[in-house]
């Protein structure tokens, strides 16, 4: 059985005491969950308050990006050691967002998913197609493309270390959501992509997650799809009571 994954990517979203407050409003509403791993990543500003918040409790930290070095004459980036040193678990590489915006690409992303394991952070690889894809039939194309670039050269083991985040470019703050069936179908192709890259067990066993637009309203359906093993939520992240629904998703 693959234990469902729930992360909240606050995105450019809370300040420290921000942060502060809706974790602690959060860890009260979740300290019951035992069936389901919890994530939160705040920006980079609040990750050292937010785990300090987070101490002793059954939520973990991950950051929003990380360099794929680990020191150097880069500046303004973070390293997967400094993520590692301030109590992250995780990291989430190669939103949609980062590729937007600030030019990532599947080597990049690779990269930085390399850098991650070495420092046993684990990587939440997120891999999408954009509207203007979907609706010219290539969807399966760009999630090859995104998947194979992105874990390209990782053993099994490591593999097993990171988690895929599934995300519609076109479903992301857009207030659309792919059905259950559409999540599943590409859940499913991603599946079967593992058992080309890597192997059958890699392919049972590695969690994939849905992201765009998931709210408490959609979550059970989205969740009760045989490869959806979790969401990777934004707005609906960045309020405890919401987030808190998704988590108690059953």
């Amino acid at each position: 059985m693959r234990t469902p994954i729930i992360a909240g990517n606050w995105k450019l979203n809370k300040t420290i005491s921000e942060a502060v407050a809706l974790t602690t409003a959060l860890k009260a509403s979740v300290a019951d969950v035992a069936d389901v791993e919890i994530v939160v990543a705040p920006a980079f500003t609040a990750l050292a308050a937010v785990n300090a918040t987070i101490a002793g409790s059954n939520i973990r930290l991950s950051a929003q990006d990380v360099y794929s070095e680990d020191s150097g004459a880069f500046t303004g980036e973070v390293s997967a050691p400094m993520l590692k040193d301030v109590g992250c678990d995780y990291v989430i590489i190669g939103h949609s967002e980062r590729r937007q915006y600030f030019g990532e690409t599947n080597e990049s992303v690779n990269q930085k998913v390399k850098a991650a394991l070495a420092h046993d952070l684990k990587p939440i690889i997120c891999v999408g197609e954009q509207l203007e894809e979907r609706e010219t039939g290539q969807t399966e194309t760009v999630i090859d493309d995104h998947v194979t670039g992105g874990i390209a050269g990782l053993s099994d083991a490591e593999l097993l270390s990171c988690v895929i985040a599934y995300e519609p470019v076109w479903a992301i703050g857009t207030g659309k959501t792919a059905t259950p069936a559409q999540a599943q179908e590409v859940h499913s192709f991603i599946r079967g992509l593992l058992r080309k890259t890597h192997s059958a067990e890699v392919a049972v066993q590695l969690r994939i997650q849905y992201g765009g637009s998931v709210k408490p309203e959609n979550a059970s359906e989205l969740m009760a799809q045989p490869d959806v093993d979790g969401a990777l939520v934004g707005g609906a992240s960045l309020e405890a009571e919401s987030f808190a629904q998704i988590v108690k998703f059953v």
